[in-house]
């Protein structure tokens, strides 16, 4: 039985590619990949000369079975038009037939649109949640930015050039006109850029400018009140007191209420001898 390697190509510069990338593509029985011209080209300039099969968003059924037959023999290299396989791009179903056929699922890192431009954009990085692409329908994007509106953490969106106006539109109606955004575009090739501003400073930038390639959003999340301090934790305790609660109940309540930890609450209530 073979292995499904996930394998990462460039984005744009073919200098991304690792070499174990290389390797793998050099020595798989096949490759299944999104778009074949595409990972034709790449295989043409790196000398590369194995066969492909297609296996893309509306031919994953037809394809799937064949690529799953090729595993009982041996090794499949899944790649994607660019990037990073599954962020955004089709795989999914195969990974998770092989998973349940018992066969190795081998993940090499490399290039992605994500994880370039979220270093790059000047927001904190600690914690993020990446989207993906949003909802062609109005609708449904909106109610998708509703979701996310409240999260502390930074927002990552891919989108394309057809639609970011209408995309940046909706955030600043949704998310609000002052949150941060760093725009990137065309990652790692000749014209790339980052671009940083607010929401709406964004929607203007792009009203006016014809936009050109594939974009990453990189949004601020939702800016979060700042910590209480020891009287605030000490008032909402005697309040909570005061209204009948025990004092368990009260430091359960402020340990919530304050993002405390429940053992300084509970130290600070029994120091005020409630």
């Amino acid at each position: 039985m073979g292995t499904l390697y996930i394998v990462p190509t460039p984005l744009g510069n073919l200098e991304d590619i690792t070499l174990r990338a290389l390797r793998i593509l050099r020595d798989v029985s096949l490759i299944a990949t999104e778009d074949t011209r595409t990972t034709g080209r790449l295989l043409k300039y790196f000398e590369i000369k194995r066969p492909m099969v297609s296996y893309y968003e509306h031919s994953k059924e037809t394809r799937l079975e064949r690529v799953l037959d090729t595993l009982a023999q041996g090794d499949v290299a899944l790649v994607s038009e660019a990037g990073t396989p599954l962020l955004s791009d089709p795989g999914y179903q195969l990974v998770r037939a092989a998973i349940d056929r018992g066969i190795d699922v081998v993940s090499l890192p490399g290039p992605s649109a994500l994880t370039a431009a979220l270093p790059a954009s000047g927001l904190p990085t600690d914690r993020f949640l990446f989207i993906g692409f949003l909802s062609r329908k109005r609708g449904q994007r909106r109610r998708t930015l509703a979701e996310v509106s409240a999260q502390p953490a930074t927002l990552v969106f891919f989108e394309t050039p057809h639609r970011i106006q209408a995309a940046l539109a909706d955030m600043v109606d949704v998310l609000g006109a002052e949150r941060a955004v760093s725009v990137c575009r065309e990652l790692t090739k000749l014209h790339e850029e980052i671009w940083r501003g607010t929401l709406a400073e964004a929607r203007q930038e792009w009203t006016e400018r014809e936009p050109r390639g594939e974009f990453t959003l990189v949004v601020a999340g939702a800016a979060q009140p700042e910590g209480w301090d020891e009287a605030q934790v000490k008032t909402a305790l005697v309040r909570a007191i005061a209204e009948g609660m025990t004092v368990k109940d009260a430091v359960r309540q402020v340990t919530d209420q304050s993002d405390w930890p429940k053992r300084k609450v509970y130290a600070l209530a029994q120091s005020t001898k409630l």
